[in-house]
This record gives C-alpha cells, sequence and structure tokens, in this order.
C-alpha cells in the first residue's frame, strides 16, 4: 500500500502527519543553529612554530626540515606544504578525504614528540590544529583609548577585564586579541656606568635571575597550630625592582654591591611592538568573537552587540567600544532573503492550483499531497532501478 493510498482511505491520518510534519518543522525552524559556513573539520592540520630572533634560515634547518621529514610517513597523507618568516613557521599538513582527521591529528602529535630531542630547546612548544571555517571570528569588537591613557593601562583593560566580559557570553567559544602587546619591565643600562664598576650585561641578568624570585619556604610547626611560611621574594613596583643588589661579577663575589639604579634606569612598558592595529587612525585592541560549535551566530552577534551596549555605560574614563565588523548581519540578510524566497514560493505554488482547480479547499488538499508524491516518485525510481 503506498503513501498516496493510505492518506486517501484514511484522511484523518494524513491530516495529523501533516500537521505534525508543519509543527516540528516549525520547531526546528525557529531553533536551527545558522552559521555563515558550515561545521565541517576539513583534512588538513597546522602546525605553528616560534623560536624567537631566529633567522628564516635556522627556522628551516634546525626546525622545519626536521618536522617535515617526521610527519612524511604519516598513512594517508596528501601534501605538505610550510612557510617561514623570522621567529615563525607553519606547516600545513594536507590528508585525504577519507581520513580520520581526528586519527590524522594525533599521529602527527606523536611524531612530533618523538623528535622533541631533535628540536631546539629555546624553541615554543608547537602548536597543532585543525582547520574549520568555524573557529574565524564572527565579529570584532575595537577597544580604543584617549591619548592621556597609557598603552598599558589599555592593554592590561582590555585583557583582564574587557575579554573575561565577552567570554561569558552564551555562544562564545574564545576571543581573540589583535594589537595586543604583552606589558613587562624594561632596564636600560648605561655602559658609561658599567665600565667604572667592571660590570657587564650577564651580571645584571643573573642578578635579576636571583633576586628576582619567590622560593617555597614551608611550614612553622607548633604544638597547637601550624602556619604556612611565604617568601616574598618579587618586587611589586619598578621602583622597588630597581633597588635589587648586584653581588657578584663575573661568576664571583662583588665585593662592592651595586644597586641597580646605579647602573641602569627602570621603566614599565611593552614588549617589541611588531604589529599594530588601529580604528580610525587610533591605536585600538581587537576583541574577536570566536561563536562555539553548531551555536546560532546570528543570535550571539545580538548578545555581543547588547552587551557592547551595556559596557559604554561603565567603562573606564578614556576608554571607548565600537563594533568594527559584524559577519551575523550578512547572515541575517540572507536567512531574511531565503525566507522571503520561500514564502513568494508557497503563494504562488497556491495561486496556481488554485487557477487550475477553482477551489481552495482542493487547492489546500494538493498541496498537502505534493510531500506524498514527492516520496512515491523516488520510491518508484528507486524500484525500478
Amino acid at each position: 500500500m503506498s503513501i498516496s493510498e493510505v492518506a486517501i482511505r484514511r484522511p484523518v491520518f494524513a491530516w495529523m502527519l501533516m500537521f505534525g510534519l508543519v509543527i516540528f518543522g516549525g520547531i526546528s525552524f525557529f531553533r536551527m543553529g545558522i552559521s555563515q559556513m558550515p561545521d565541517v573539520n576539513f583534512p588538513i592540520v597546522n602546525i605553528g612554530l616560534k623560536l624567537d630572533n631566529a633567522a628564516p634560515e635556522v627556522m628551516e634547518m634546525n626546525v622545519v626540515d626536521i618536522i617535515e621529514d617526521a610527519v612524511m610517513g604519516i598513512d594517508g597523507l596528501k601534501s605538505v606544504s610550510s612557510s617561514i618568516s623570522q621567529g615563525s613557521a607553519n606547516i600545513t599538513c594536507e590528508f585525504n578525504t577519507n581520513r580520520n582527521i581526528d586519527v590524522a591529528l594525533q599521529e602527527v602529535q606523536n611524531r612530533i614528540l618523538q623528535i622533541n630531542n631533535q628540536l631546539p630547546t629555546t624553541m615554543y612548544p608547537p602548536v597543532i590544529s585543525k582547520i574549520n571555517p568555524e573557529d574565524q571570528p564572527i565579529m570584532w569588537v575595537m577597544v580604543t583609548a584617549d591619548a592621556s591613557v597609557p598603552q598599558v593601562d589599555q592593554m592590561m583593560y582590555t585583557r583582564n577585564t574587557l575579554k573575561d566580559q565577552f567570554s561569558t557570553i552564551d555562544g562564545v567559544g574564545s576571543v581573540a586579541l589583535a594589537g595586543y602587546v604583552d606589558p613587562n619591565l624594561r632596564v636600560w643600562l648605561d655602559s658609561k656606568k658599567l665600565y667604572p664598576l667592571e660590570l657587564t650585561s650577564p651580571d645584571i641578568w643573573t642578578a635579576i635571575q636571583n633576586e628576582q624570585t619567590e622560593q617555597p619556604a614551608g611550614r612553622i610547626e607548633a604544638p597547637l597550630n601550624e602556619l604556612n611560611v611565604r617568601v616574598l621574594g618579587e618586587t611589586k613596583s619598578p621602583l622597588d625592582f630597581s633597588k635589587i643588589r648586584i653581588e657578584s661579577r663575573g661568576g664571583a663575589i662583588n665585593y662592592r654591591p651595586t644597586i641597580l639604579s646605579q647602573v641602569a634606569s627602570v621603566e614599565e612598558g611593552l614588549s617589541d611592538i611588531r604589529a599594530i592595529s588601529r580604528y580610525k587612525g587610533v591605536s585600538a585592541i581587537g576583541l574577536g568573537i570566536v561563536k562555539q560549535h553548531g551555536s546560532n551566530a546570528v543570535a550571539v552577534g545580538k548578545l555581543i552587540r547588547k552587551k557592547v551596549e551595556q559596557l559604554g555605560l561603565n567603562l573606564r574614563t578614556g576608554f571607548h567600544l565600537n563594533v568594527q565588523l559584524d559577519s551575523t548581519k550578512f547572515i541575517q540578510e540572507s536567512v531574511d532573503e531565503l525566507n522571503l524566497t520561500l514564502l513568494i514560493a508557497a503563494l504562488l505554488t497556491s495561486v496556481v492550483c488554485f487557477l487550475f482547480l477553482g477551489s481552495w479547499s482542493a487547492t489546500f488538499n494538493v498541496l498537502l499531497a505534493i510531500p506524498t508524491s514527492v516520496v512515491d516518485l523516488i520510491r518508484s525510481r528507486a524500484a525500478s532501478q
């Protein structure tokens, strides 16, 4: 018995079936995740490498060539390509489409662990990741500050406060920082002051390593209680840091203990700036919002814009928040256009059926019978094959 025959003999069952499809279809339509790109894992593994201040030739010989030789024997590997720059490199491993990318990723990690002793000891741990279009930011929020706000304060406030505010939004997977530079403490040595004291830069570095450290001190046990002991060995400000004593010279004891401020100036600043981010000609820090896999990009975008409005009312003096790029608007416009097209198609189908049948009830029955006719057509073609 075909589906159409069942629908004719049991019309109530057919009506209930159609209403069930409409209801559950409507629920799925409003709860369905919306994104510009599908959540797929391409058969590509990327290996990020970093070795500070290494020339491209050094990166190629001492790092890239070794890793490429190690991953060449992995099953299903299609091609290997690499790009090298000053202090960093990227190796892209492309596998066959039928290869399980999670298993391939694990094999790449195992191969790199096996050759870890052949790599430079000062190299950062390799970052191994899969390529997924869902990992791209859907929105960029720019943080700008007035000229009176120090750059250090701008970096710290963005990293410690604003980033956490956006990370807690429902549907947000991670927040990337663009234009961010880590704060650090700079020690500027004065060679004219070092020479009379017969001190060198390694002596200063050794003194900083020995003095700027906090070692575990154990505990004090008493008959009735027990106290934890902490030695405050780290300075809290540049002024305290400049009071570090230099008590060794050339590996030997320095019989003329010298204070760091006597041979150098200490200031709070930023690490070396190699990339900048600007918004309307002003130095800015970009917050790239990456949504969770499978979540609704449009809904996440609305929550982010709402959060920007709320934070704009309570920002520290001199700070400003602006949405620079919002890809969810394009997604929303595309979905709205698709919905309009579906509505127009349904209306035109109804009008055409009414013109040929001359009855709205017959037209409605024909529209309900379309899905069953499509199913019968598919079954007949499958049976003929």
